[in-house]
């Protein structure tokens, strides 16, 4: 299970070559201020078992508030662990449009995205030439992007957490990984499912 970790991305050295508001399904992964254990404990019986605290509540009930609040978004496999989240976000539709991509194929199966197209002269001084996704991303994430979704969860977990004095806080970044495929779906998927039986084993534990 290692190798997929290894594959997380920090949201500073994401894939400059793709817009986070394209079409496909994401690994995400988000942990708590100095992986704190705010979200509950996990306990050893017959076979380990996550036991929810207040902000681990919060948190289950918003990731699945997402797809109430954010366009053509469907939700994979979730798990809330003692300092983190794992979850699969799928954007079905691009909420970027002009970019230059081609996508081949259909379902969770991505394509390498061709370069986009040559910009059009700047029109102001202002104006920047020849932008990469990356720069153009950072200036304007759009209302439907992977910043924007985790964005919008992560204020909501936490203005709640206050709202009703739980000691708690995210860790600045998220981890981010485009599944390429339907065979590294099902993998990522039965990682994220059988995380608080390996829990001990977990690089965050």
């Amino acid at each position: 299970m290692a190798k997929y970790q290894n594959k997380y991305r920090s949201e500073s050295a994401r894939a400059t070559w793709w817009h986070y508001g394209w079409a496909g399904a994401y690994f995400i992964t988000i942990c708590t201020g100095n992986r704190d254990h705010y979200f509950g404990e996990i306990i050893s019986e017959k076979s380990n078992k996550m036991i929810l605290s207040n902000c681990g509540v919060l948190a289950d009930i918003f990731w699945h508030e997402i797809k109430n609040h954010a366009k053509n978004v469907e939700l994979g496999a979730f798990v809330v662990m003692p300092n983190h989240i794992h979850g699969i976000l799928i954007l079905t539709t691009d909420s970027v449009v002009g970019t230059g991509r081609d996508v081949v194929g259909t379902g969770h199966a991505l394509s390498l995205q061709s370069p986009p197209p040559p910009q059009p002269p700047p029109q102001t001084l202002n104006e920047i030439p020849n932008k990469s996704i990356a720069q153009n991303r950072f200036q304007n994430q759009g209302k439907n992007t992977i910043s924007s979704i985790v964005g919008s969860y992560k204020s909501a977990v936490t203005k709640h957490a206050n709202r009703l004095g739980f000691e708690f806080g995210w860790q600045t970044r998220f981890h981010d990984h485009i599944i390429r495929n339907d065979a590294e779906y099902q993998r990522i998927n039965n990682y994220i499912e059988s995380n608080i039986d390996n829990w001990k084993n977990d690089k965050f534990f």
